[in-house]
């Protein structure tokens, strides 16, 4: 039995769309006149070709809480002592995307026809990433697959909780920054202009200060225009250089020594490791496999090519610790802690714990930077209406001088 895409007319003429489950699309058709529809588009979603290209498209995934949400419910049924088939089943009756329901259909009917649920997943890439099927395949072959999927649950949680922490944090500071552009960029292109004209009108000689806002004011209505422009252009020039990978090296090695960013960007990467690499040798995921998946959600693109020549250490017998030490690239205490887990045998534990010690320290950062940030724009619009007041004052207070 397979997964049909339908696209059908009401009673009222109304276009309904939907999936269902049948042997052939004949059947599915027999199945929409039964419940007084007209059928116009029947496909199988079965092929990653045809879920890219028939009338709901899955070439996007999920949301990390959508894939939470399914996992949890797969988890749930099977420790439930469900076959894995039926759990697909009723996790796809309570999705409320006809596009999710048609992708676990899609899944479950290559289950039936005798794939792993790890390969059945290779279908739909971009909703269920490497790190998640290869999690899942390491608990069907360990006999472990509910567990398992419970901690992948976990684990995609934890990773948006993590996400939802940092945007909201950086939130404000953007929203601080643009208003202050945009308020000095008024001030300077409609205030200021109206406000010193009764000065050059008057015919005096105005204070240099005054002399350089005006002029600055004047450069920002006749050119602000070609700065956002050229701003806009370099940015689509730098997205498109940043698709040759030497260009993209460079860049992230140049992010990398930027002051406090570099600092954030590393923090990033190393919690991203560490939980990673965690969740994946607490399923049984061998660790050098566990290291060539970890590698590939790193984004700075100078750590991945780190990580990739340790894990090439460890795959000819080196140890972890040393490997990752010579790339220069993680925190002593990361290092001790994985230390302490190959000494000990639990690495997988020291893992855990030390993927929580990043996510903190990642934490940390986050707040120091925003704390930095927040005054310095504070003092920056201080500094910035200061400079406006006193060009303003000192033309009057002159005037005032020579009425004298």
């Amino acid at each position: 039995m397979a997964a049909f895409e339908y696209l059908a007319l009401d009673l009222k003429g109304r276009q309904q769309k939907g999936v269902l489950e049948a042997d052939s699309a004949r059947q599915v058709r027999q199945l929409l006149r039964e419940r007084q529809l007209a059928p116009l588009e029947v496909t199988a979603t079965r092929t990653r070709e045809q879920a890219g290209s028939g009338l709901f498209s899955f070439s996007r995934g999920l949301s990390a809480r959508d894939l939470a949400l399914l996992t949890r419910q797969l988890a749930t049924l099977i420790q439930a002592a469900l076959p894995v088939e039926e759990a697909l089943r009723a996790a796809a009756a309570q999705a409320s995307a006809p596009r999710v329901q048609g992708m676990l259909l899609a899944v479950r009917a290559r289950v039936l026809e005798g794939h792993g649920l790890a390969e059945s997943l290779k279908e739909f890439p971009a909703a269920f990433p490497e790190l998640y099927r290869a999690t899942v395949a390491a608990g069907e072959h360990a006999g472990h697959l509910g567990p398992v999927l419970e901690q992948l649950a976990d684990y995609t949680e934890q990773r948006q909780q993590s996400r939802q922490k940092i945007q909201l944090a950086l939130l404000y500071p953007l929203i601080l920054m643009c208003a202050s552009l945009l308020i000095v960029g008024f001030l300077l292109g409609y205030v200021v202009p109206d406000v010193v004209r009764v000065f050059v009108d008057s015919g005096q000689t105005l204070p240099a200060l005054t002399r350089g806002l005006i002029a600055l004011s004047d450069w920002v209505k006749a050119w602000a225009w070609l700065v956002l422009i050229l701003m806009a252009l370099g940015f689509l020039v730098l997205r498109w250089a940043l698709r040759d990978e030497a260009v993209k090296l460079r860049w992230h090695a140049m992010l990398l020594h930027v002051p406090l960013f570099g600092r954030l960007i590393r923090a990033t990467d190393c919690a991203r490791f560490a939980s990673t690499l965690a969740i994946l040798t607490r399923s049984g995921v061998p660790l050098v496999e566990a290291l060539a998946i970890g590698a590939e959600v790193i984004a700075n693109r100078v750590i991945r090519a780190q990580v990739v020549v340790a894990a090439q250490k460890v795959r000819e017998g080196g140890s972890l610790t040393r490997a990752l030490e010579a790339s220069g690239q993680f925190p002593p205490m990361m290092l001790h802690m994985i230390a302490s887990g190959e000494r000990s045998g639990e690495l997988d534990q020291m893992l855990a714990r030390t993927a929580r010690n990043q996510e903190s320290d990642l934490s940390a950062q986050v707040a120091l930077l925003v704390g930095l940030f927040e005054p310095f724009m504070l003092v920056f619009m201080g500094a910035v209406v200061l400079v406006i007041v006193l060009a303003i004052l000192l033309p009057i207070l002159s005037l005032n001088q020579l009425v004298g």
